[in-house]
């Protein structure tokens, strides 16, 4: 039986839906969890509801899943990680696929994945608010279509897979207004092509302006990257092996310090001293600082040995910017052309979730997530442990079966509910 309203609704009104009744009315009440987020981490928890028959809601506010992948990537972009740190549960990659897939394969790897387990999201719905009544203990999230109609669903669990890069962030700088020329966010870059020949200021220094910057190179552009603080730089690969995991097989025997010590001698022997070129290396470990601060280090693909050979131009922190210039902290004084703001991403969590005791003003879960996934009042977090892909399937995987085992106990229940009282019923018509 499905149940549509236009008022409040308490536990004993909620029904399971059908998935084409779902926009017949403003109020929708959903007989398991809604889910919002239609990329890695969202399809992941869909997949884990599926093998155990929960039924679900999944929102997302774009019009195709992992829209930041689809639309807010480079064309160059590959996987950082080989491709068994990056695949989602119950579904491994094609075999034919290489070590570190492009973003297309990733992509059609997604289209597929969804298209296994059936998951079908609604698209093109922006969540307005996310809020606990703890009148009827449920969750009310409001959400606004394309056309500008409102829906407000009601349930149970409420799954937060919108992940750490919603939105781009874009800081303040000095004279920006009175630059001129062109500037973009990394998201929006696809290709260097229409930059050649021209003198481009790429600020950041993380593996996007790294790459970006490397492109740049590749389309006879002339980029200077900004480096602003320190930065850790290794090798995508030691002695064949994937750095990331030569680093992950060593941690299950030798502490995080050892192993980044292990591999910071390793980057010296196959990169040199970077600093003489002005990445200054941060004092904590690589892995330590991935752990404590979630900043991810720059595994190389060759930016690095532009940066040698001058093709890449390292400049320090931005002082202000003038018509056609940009004046550094050094004092220097350079003409370019245009910006490209490399400058990372943050969470748009703090903008809809109303229980603020759950999610710092950042974007990422309080104390109420003591293992980083799990909260109070039926909300679960994934894609917020600063572990990439790989700790998105592991939270995806917990969150899934932690729903599923209440789910079917309440069902277990209810069942046994209706059998006692059909029960009864049979014995008083015996009379």
């Amino acid at each position: 039986m499905n149940q549509y309203c236009n008022s409040p609704c308490s536990p004993l009104m909620v029904h399971e839906l059908e998935q084409e009744d779902l926009f017949a009315g403003r109020c929708i009440l959903v007989n398991g969890p809604v889910i919002i987020g239609a990329g890695p981490s969202g399809l992941a928890v869909g997949a884990g509801l599926k093998q155990q028959g929960v039924p679900f809601v999944i929102l997302d506010r774009a019009n195709c899943i992992a829209s930041l992948w689809q639309n807010r990537t480079y064309d160059r972009l590959k996987l950082h990680l080989p491709r068994q740190f990056c695949e989602l549960p119950y579904f491994p990659f094609p075999q034919n696929f290489p070590e570190y897939p492009t973003k297309y394969q990733f992509i059609s790897y997604l289209e597929s994945y969804a298209k296994n387990f059936e998951i079908s999201p609604r698209f093109n719905e922006s969540v307005h608010s996310a809020k606990y009544d703890e009148t009827c203990g449920l969750w009310r999230v409001k959400t606004v279509c394309r056309n500008g109609s409102v829906i407000e669903y009601i349930c149970r669990w409420l799954v937060v897979a919108t992940g750490e890069n919603a939105e781009k962030v874009v800081p303040e700088f000095e004279g920006l207004e009175d630059f001129g020329g062109h500037i973009m966010h990394a998201c929006d870059y696809k290709t260097g092509e229409v930059y050649e020949g021209k003198n481009v200021l790429v600020v950041g220094c993380g593996n996007s302006g790294m790459e970006v910057s490397l492109d740049l190179c590749h389309h006879n552009a002339i980029p200077s990257m900004v480096v602003r603080s320190s930065v850790h730089v290794l090798p995508r690969e030691i002695l064949g092996k994937s750095t990331f995991e030569l680093g992950v097989s060593m941690m299950k025997w030798l502490s995080i310090d050892v192993v980044d010590k292990i591999l910071l001698v390793a980057a010296r022997l196959l990169l040199g001293n970077i600093e003489k070129y002005g990445l200054k290396r941060p004092s904590i470990g690589p892995l330590q600082l991935k752990n404590t601060e979630g900043k991810t280090p720059v595994l190389d693909i060759g930016a690095l040995q532009k940066i040698k050979t001058g093709n890449i131009k390292i400049v320090p922190a931005i002082k202000k910017f003038s018509q056609g210039k940009v004046e550094f902290v050094n004092g220097e004084i350079q003409e370019i052309d245009c910006i490209i703001l490399a400058t990372g991403y943050c969470s748009n969590v703090p903008s809809w979730l109303k229980e603020t005791e759950f999610f710092s003003r950042e974007g990422f879960p309080r104390s109420p997530f003591p293992n980083g996934w799990k909260g109070k009042a039926g909300l679960y977090a994934v894609g917020f442990t600063k572990r990439g892909l790989s700790g998105a399937s592991l939270d995806a995987i917990k969150v899934s079966q932690d729903i599923g085992k209440i789910w079917k106990e309440e069902i277990k229940q209810k069942n046994q509910s209706v059998a006692v009282a059909c029960h009864r019923r049979n014995k008083l018509s015996s009379f």
